[in-house]
């Protein structure tokens, strides 16, 4: 019997490391687009673009463990097709692979702008380890940098580039930073803190195009202003990688479809990671998720599945993003909340954001504020409906919020 894993993320390297921890001792090998091994993607716009990591240091796994494991690695080579009857797929160059089992782990590609002057060289996206070595080759004291799009990778980008000495301008569309993911209370919290470091943030802005003789120089907008740019780096979002599974005829709705289990419509086919739409059984809705977490714990149903020991996979997503010296933890999904609660306050530095859905804790955002994060995670697991006021009150510990 035969495991094949298309895709070499975060994903595919736990499906392979799950496998065998639960106990499967067939064939293994994971295909993947890239000349690298699956690797970590958050240090990409962290610690690696800032040179505080290097290559070797954001691989999942160490070379030893695919030898050790008899996990076969073909890197560099792209799937171009699924013979679901035949259970086998065709390579770029033309070799047809079979399996017994098929995985897809395909993870998801940058959303590209395609407004004016946008293949100018200089305008760059954070996505792979080629892109994130890329940039990090252009930074240079003084330079300006200006990034588009205020969410986590841009402001990641940013706080990287401006302890390299650069200059950076950030253009955001919406009226606040990280607008579709945290309250107006943690945006401003954010926005003062790349102002603190120097770095000029521009919201209700729409970018229209790049100006630049070959390469990049400036960055225009809708209203007429334009902000000079040595690098321009892109974060506007990004697409679940689903052609493979369409064309082979798998359903597909914002991600390949799949079961609390990680299972696809055809049973031996799984599919974990950035690119699945799945349950959550916390939250009782079907969702996509860009998560460390959410690919590993996947990534382990998967195996399950495999092996013919499914099991439910419902968990509370976390997240994290580190820019300057300061963290913020996300634990649990805040959109559609009806409250919002501040513990803590922010102009220290540490403080936390509890999100109510008609009294139930949904979501906790942590700035420095580890404590909260953790009693966050138990809490919304528990559906628990804690009383703001006693959110609020500092002098209350998060363990007797309930």
């Amino acid at each position: 019997m035969a495991v094949l894993i298309i895709g070499a993320g975060h994903a595919a390297g736990q499906l392979a490391a799950s496998l065998r921890m639960e106990g499967y001792g067939g064939a293994i090998r994971i295909i993947g687009d890239e000349l690298y091994p699956p690797y970590q993607r958050p240090p990409l716009s962290k610690q690696l673009l800032s040179g505080d990591m290097e290559l070797d240091q954001v691989y999942l796994k160490p070379d030893a463990f695919y030898a050790d494991n008899d996990v076969e690695l073909t890197l560099g080579r792209r799937v171009e097709s699924i013979d679901r009857t035949a259970r086998s797929v065709t390579l770029d160059n033309g070799d047809v692979v079979s399996y017994d089992k098929l995985a897809l782990t395909t993870g998801t590609r940058v959303r590209k702008l395609t407004i004016p002057g946008a293949d100018l060289d200089g305008i760059d996206y954070v996505r792979t380890v080629d892109d994130t070595l890329a940039l990090r080759d252009r930074f240079s004291p003084g330079g300006h940098m200006v990034v588009v799009g205020g969410g986590y990778i841009g402001l990641e980008v940013a706080a990287a580039a401006t302890k390299q000495g650069m200059s950076v301008t950030v253009l955001e569309m919406a009226d606040r930073v990280m607008n579709r993911v945290v309250a107006p209370e943690v945006s401003a919290f954010y926005e003062a803190l790349h102002r603190d470091h120097g770095v000029d943030i521009q919201t209700d802005v729409r970018v229209s195009g790049f100006s630049g003789n070959g390469h990049v120089s400036a960055v225009e907008c809708e209203d007429g202003s334009s902000f000079e740019a040595d690098v321009v780096v892109v974060g506007v979002g990004v697409i679940p990688n689903t052609e493979l599974a369409e064309a082979a005829g798998l359903a597909c709705d914002n991600g390949i479809v799949v079961n609390a289990s990680a299972e696809t419509d055809d049973p031996d086919i799984v599919s974990a990671g950035d690119c699945t739409n799945h349950p959550n059984g916390v939250y009782g809705i079907n969702i996509r998720l860009e998560s460390v977490q959410n690919a590993v714990d996947q990534a382990k149903a998967a195996a399950k599945a495999i092996c013919g020991n499914p099991e439910t996979y419902s968990a509370v997503p976390w997240f994290w993003s580190d820019q300057y010296d300061v963290k913020l933890q996300i634990v649990g999904l805040s959109q559609g909340y009806t409250q919002a609660v501040v513990r803590g306050d922010p102009s220290s530095g540490a403080f936390s954001v509890f999100y109510l859905k008609e009294g139930v804790l949904i979501a906790v955002d942590a700035i420095n504020s580890p404590r909260e994060y953790m009693m966050g995670r138990k809490l919304i697991a528990e559906h628990s409906r804690p009383d703001p006021a006693r959110i609020a009150n500092t002098d209350i510990s998060v363990k007797e919020l309930v």
